[in-house]
């Protein structure tokens, strides 16, 4: 047994370092699609002026999951977890395409988790305000603006706005970045 678990230690636990892995390929037409798709998403976003967009959807339905997922480890997180895990779950599924070197995967999921930001500054600006339509998997009546309470109970209620406009600017510059990185990606892929 000894000398099982000692052969189990001397393995090396990559055979390669991950970042000596070449990215898959992605060929022109794919790629001439996957930058349309997002220069075109780019110009939708921007026309919305911080609005709602239509990806929100299934953000909005991740965020409430986060809430119920995250609450049982107690209210606090329960009250982060709709944001933890609305910016976790693209994150995640970008870290997995990352180890497993796939460049369409991993750009698609790192660009809506910097698109994540947009939707989450739209609904931090909105702390002080509370307009928004407020949406719960719980009782309506207790429904509470999750950052109102978050900026109240850090005494940054007053820089709501402040706060959104950086994590805006923040998602605007990771989609930009992401979308560049692609083009360079796959520019350098194709002079190999």
């Amino acid at each position: 047994m000894r000398e099982y678990l000692q052969s189990i230690l001397d393995e090396p636990f990559f055979d390669e370092p991950l970042f000596d892995e070449p990215w898959k390929p992605v060929s022109r037409p794919a790629l001439v699609a996957w930058l349309i798709f997002y220069v075109a998403f780019l110009a939708y976003a921007f026309s919305a002026h911080g609005g709602y967009l239509f990806i929100d959807n299934a953000n909005l339905i991740v965020h409430e999951g986060g809430h119920n997922l995250f609450g049982w480890f107690g209210p606090t997180l329960g009250l982060w977890g709709g944001t933890l895990l609305q910016w976790l779950v693209p994150f995640l599924l970008a870290a997995y395409f990352f180890t497993e070197r796939q460049t369409t995967g991993f750009v698609f999921c790192l660009f809506f988790f910097f698109e994540n930001w947009l939707y989450t500054a739209t609904y931090m600006a909105d702390a002080r305000a509370q307009v928004l339509p407020l949406v719960t998997t719980g009782d309506p009546d207790f429904v509470e603006h999750d950052f109102f309470r978050i900026f109240s109970s850090l005494g940054v209620l007053n820089h709501d706005t402040q706060i959104a406009t950086v994590v805006r600017v923040l998602g605007w510059c990771g989609m930009l970045a992401v979308v560049g990185w692609f083009g360079v990606r796959a520019k350098k892929s194709r002079e190999a």
